[in-house]
């Protein structure tokens, strides 16, 4: 595998795609899109499950910066009190279950978490009776629908925004190389979805196996399905933990010219910084949340608890917020309520609700030049342009 890169780490590897989808198309209970019961009073009763006692390293740190996220939007809201009951899923599927329905028998109006995939999956079946909607913490599609949110950060939506600003600078021949895996075979679909929207054409997809050698062994097919396509644009989906660095050193010495060809990334770029010093990737494009509302939820945050947010803390923030605008402006939590919003105001700038579960995130298009990140297509401050 890349035993080179493996001090590089990717903290969004933790809200990883997940082989469960079968499982899931077995199990998924459907749930109408119709307005949930009122919310009692201007009180709303939000369970939050975390793996407060999980034993998986990290977890602990990442419950603690996802509760004080949620309490700080709490705090900021107006016209309506929200109320958090932490729930310990120790991280586990079935604990997180059996909290989730302890929760609703409590009264609770909606849920928040869980942190991961398969746990989110197991409390949106224990609850798809009960008419109350799981904000989750994930970014795996697959589990989406129904009752059950995903709050991270997924493929498709960066790969709207992507491939959308790409189209409008006149890179819409594009190349796309990703791994033989789930995650690489969502991110090529992603792709695909969003060149179908924006006016882009995906001229060639280059399958690689996920190993050191197997991404060594495709180089020379990407250059080739490059030239022989006429392809402008060339995106990558790895991240910074696994291919990208190869691809990065790589490609530019077999022949790929990238002043001709823009290399476009799935991924962020930035995480380490030192990633921005690959010389095949100066240049390039990738995406990242609003950089002005990420700061900003930074500081005040800091302001409050002394220390930075862990980087998925914003998704706690996030989900009360959706909850307690939702709940001020129509006093109901159901699927349809928190999807009719055109927009929330979000720790990483403005997010919507999707009626599939997915959402949908303003970002903001930059530009590594001179080993620097430089925001080239600011994030919109509302949802509907800029490809979305």
């Amino acid at each position: 595998m890349f035993s080179a890169l493996r001090s590089i780490c990717n903290p969004l590897r933790l809200l990883g795609l997940l082989a469960l989808s079968v499982v899931l198309a077995a199990c998924q209970v459907s749930v109408p899109s119709i307005s949930g019961p009122r919310v009692g009073g201007q009180t709303v009763q939000v369970a939050m499950l975390l793996p407060v006692s999980s034993g998986q390293g990290g977890d602990a740190a990442i419950a603690r910066s996802l509760e004080n996220a949620a309490r700080l939007a709490a705090s900021e809201l107006s016209g309506v009190t929200v109320q958090i009951t932490v729930y310990d899923t120790a991280g586990q599927s079935a604990q997180a279950a059996a909290v989730a329905r302890e929760a609703v028998q409590a009264g609770a109006d909606i849920i928040v978490g869980p942190l991961r995939s398969d746990a989110a999956a197991a409390v949106g079946v224990a609850v798809a009776n009960s008419n109350v909607a799981v904000l989750s913490f994930s970014n795996n599609t697959e589990i989406a629908g129904g009752n059950v949110f995903v709050l991270g950060h997924t493929f498709q939506n960066t790969a709207a925004r992507v491939v959308s600003y790409a189209a409008t600078q006149g890179r819409n021949r594009i190349v796309v190389a990703h791994a033989q895996n789930l995650a690489g075979e969502v991110a090529r679909s992603a792709v695909l979805r969003a060149a179908q929207s924006s006016g882009a054409t995906v001229v060639a997809t280059v399958p690689y196996e996920f190993s050191q050698t197997g991404v060594i062994n495709t180089v020379p097919q990407i250059v080739a399905a490059v030239r022989d396509n006429d392809a402008n644009g060339l995106m990558l989906t790895s991240d910074s933990a696994g291919a990208l660095p190869f691809f990065a050193q790589l490609l530019p010495e077999n022949g790929l010219d990238i002043e001709a060809v823009r290399m476009m990334g799935l991924t962020r770029w930035d995480t380490p910084p030192q990633t921005l010093e690959l010389s095949g990737l100066q240049g390039g494009w990738f995406a990242v949340p609003d950089p002005q509302a990420t700061a900003d939820f930074n500081a005040r945050y800091e302001a409050a608890y002394g220390v930075p947010p862990h980087i998925l803390g914003a998704l706690g923030y996030d989900a009360i917020r959706a909850a307690g605008e939702t709940a001020a402006a129509t006093g109901r939590l159901g699927v349809a309520d928190l999807t009719a919003s055109t927009g929330f105001e979000g720790a990483n700038g403005v997010f919507r609700l999707l009626g599939d579960g997915t959402n949908e995130r303003a970002m903001a298009i930059t530009q590594v030049i001179d080993n620097q990140v430089a925001v080239i297509d600011p994030a919109p401050r509302r949802l509907g342009g800029f490809g979305f």
